[in-house]
């Protein structure tokens, strides 16, 4: 159960350290909430939930390495930047070899943290917010419009070469939405093949790039692909290993756009 909405980008520190109160104070001061977790169950769905922007991990406890590779191990969660605190300096090594991004002793968080938030955490760039917000006021791009044709043809196969394209072709952050959808249409993609699995893994990776964007984006209701992703992502998550998918095809949600809410 995720708790109240939190309008601040979220901040995993994991484990109970005798300098939690300090972190804790650090971390609103950055602007950002703090999640503490201690149960390994949920971990990586909590994380994809909340769009964690870091991951702090006590290095002084039992299974710490686990912590910091779970997330570095998958898609949708390995560009959070995790961050080793510990006693002394001598654990910085084995950390940054587990696959953390940055190790700090912890007698230096009041001089050291702030600035690795700063450098580190996944908290988004105010101009390019305003730059997101520019492009998605612009009509989508004539491959673009091919590419929702071929999402709602259902030729999802054909919608990724298509979006892909256009993702790969912008340098804007507008690229986020070209990727979201190509994402989901994937998703799609193997609920028609029967492949459940890779359906949620997709639907997971696309979570990132939707929270990010605004509710409409160049004539594309992104609030209602974002419910009819998670809606669709709940389904699957209910059904038994071998009680097949539960979902037929033909009836997979269309990509709506504003012009053609239906």
């Amino acid at each position: 159960m995720l708790p109240s909405p939190d309008l601040r980008p979220a901040a995993f520190l994991i484990g109970s350290p005798v300098w939690q109160k300090e972190v804790a104070r650090l971390l609103n001061e950055a602007g950002l909430s703090v999640w503490r977790v201690n149960a390994r169950a949920g971990y990586i769905d909590r994380l994809v939930e909340a769009h964690a922007a870091l991951i702090l991990v006590d290095g002084d406890t039992s299974g710490w390495r686990w912590w910091v590779a779970a997330p570095k191990v998958r898609q949708e969660t390995r560009r959070i930047p995790v961050i080793v605190i510990a006693t002394g300096a001598a654990r910085a090594a084995e950390a940054l070899g587990a696959g953390a991004d940055r190790f700090l002793p912890a007698d230096t968080l009041a001089a050291g943290l702030l600035t690795a938030i700063a450098q580190a955490a996944r908290v988004p760039d105010k101009a390019q917010i305003v730059l997101l917000e520019c492009q998605c006021t612009e009509p989508m791009p004539p491959l673009g419009q091919e590419g929702i044709a071929r999402f709602n043809a259902g030729d999802y196969y054909g919608q990724h070469d298509t979006f892909e394209a256009l993702w790969m072709a912008e340098p804007g952050p507008v690229r986020d939405l070209y990727r979201a959808i190509l994402q989901v249409g994937v998703a799609y993609y193997h609920i028609a093949q029967g492949n459940p699995r890779g359906a949620l893994k997709m639907l997971r990776r696309s979570a990132q790039w939707l929270a990010v964007l605004p509710d409409a984006c160049q004539g594309v209701d992104v609030r209602q692909l974002r419910a009819d992703a998670a809606a669709v992502e709940a389904t699957l998550r209910t059904l038994s290993p071998s009680g097949g998918m539960g979902i037929n095809p033909a009836q997979l949600p269309p990509l709506r756009t504003l012009d053609n809410p239906s």
